[in-house]
């Protein structure tokens, strides 16, 4: 039989943690049997502070028309178009029978 420990003392034959322990994720608890080998919290603290502040500029451009500019644009040949419309008419055609 293999004992696989968590806590369990270096008897088991094998031990493990999780990585939100090992790694530091853990912001209200501590398991007994764990350890921090990296505090990685204040990392994902400004990871997240950065996350929202591109989500606030991109809220910003979008309200006041600077995004999307030209060059975020993707054109569509005539041609291409009109067989999107067609298909997109046909497909509504059919599912309102």
């Amino acid at each position: 039989m293999i004992m696989l420990g968590m806590g369990a003392g270096p008897g088991a034959d094998a031990r493990y943690l999780f990585s939100e322990d090992a790694l530091g994720h853990g912001v209200n608890h501590m398991p007994r049997n764990g350890k921090v080998y990296r505090n990685f919290k204040a990392e994902f603290e400004r990871l997240q502070n950065q996350r929202e502040a591109a989500f606030r500029e991109f809220r910003n451009d979008t309200e006041s028309g600077s995004y999307p500019e030209l060059e975020h644009v993707l054109p569509i040949d005539d041609e291409d178009y009109e067989v999107f419309l067609t298909t997109v008419k046909n497909k509504v055609g059919r599912s309102a029978k």
